[in-house]
């Protein structure tokens, strides 16, 4: 009977711990490429994992803010992947290096090129943008996003998580943004990525310079939690499990 009990305990535990770290790793984010400051250039990482095991994600949209739009939005070619760069009339035009800009980049769309690729099961694809000047009078940014598989199923990561409130099932990307260093300038993305920024008017078809770094922050900390923790569960599913049988046999042998 002890032995019956210790294995459900271990089964349940395993997958609660299953249950309750998924989350923390399996929506699309946003994370900088070193840091985002406010007034400044930056490079941020479009993070997407696959979560179905029989569908490829063949499609993803992000949109970018209205309320705080960019002027230079600069995605990264990413091998496999078409991007479409879509722009929108401003209501009041932007001004960037003494130049009044009247409209800026509304949405960002990277579509699997060929039927046979896309983000995987069991696999994960970042997608870097250049991006600036970041506003000074907001402290993030939410990026809403459509992910799309093979399968025709759409996953719409448009949520916005509220302080103080548990996270929505379905959240939005939300950039945090650091305050300006004290000479006024960000040093979150390489200096080639926010002078190439700076001097490329062209926001539909210019690359930005990325690092090759794995995710930092917070993110990147809650991640590794929720993955060991997964692990431990099933190890201890698994043993109890494994306990329970045992125990079976030796009773019926005696």
């Amino acid at each position: 009977m002890k032995a019956s009990r210790i294995a459900a305990v271990g089964a349940v535990a395993g997958v609660a711990v299953l249950t309750l770290s998924a989350p923390a790793f399996a929506h699309v984010s946003v994370q900088p490429e070193g840091e985002a400051a406010k007034g400044g250039y930056a490079v941020v990482d479009f993070k997407v994992p696959n979560e179905r095991d029989n569908a490829s994600t063949t499609k993803l949209e992000v949109t970018f803010p209205t309320d705080h739009p960019l002027a230079s939005v600069m995605p990264q070619p990413v091998d496999g992947w078409d991007i479409k760069v879509t722009k929108s009339k401003l209501d009041k035009p932007l001004e960037m290096h003494g130049k009044k800009i009247d409209e800026a980049v509304t949405k960002v769309t990277w579509t699997a090129d060929g039927d046979d690729a896309g983000i995987r099961p069991g696999f994960f694809q970042k997608f870097p943008v250049s991006v600036g000047t970041l506003p000074e009078d907001a402290d993030e940014l939410v990026f809403k996003a459509l992910q799309t598989y093979s399968n025709k199923e759409v996953v719409r990561w448009i949520e916005v998580p509220q302080e103080g409130q548990e996270e929505p099932d379905f959240p939005a990307p939300v950039l945090t943004l650091a305050e300006a260093s004290a000479d006024g300038h960000s040093h979150g993305a390489s200096d080639g990525a926010a002078e190439d920024a700076k001097s490329d008017g062209n926001t539909e078809n210019a690359s930005a310079e990325t690092t090759a770094a794995a995710d930092s922050g917070d993110a990147g900390g809650t991640d590794t939690t929720a993955r060991v923790l997964g692990i431990v569960g099933i190890v201890v599913g698994a043993a109890g499990v494994a306990y329970g049988v045992l125990a079976g046999r030796r009773r019926a042998d005696a």
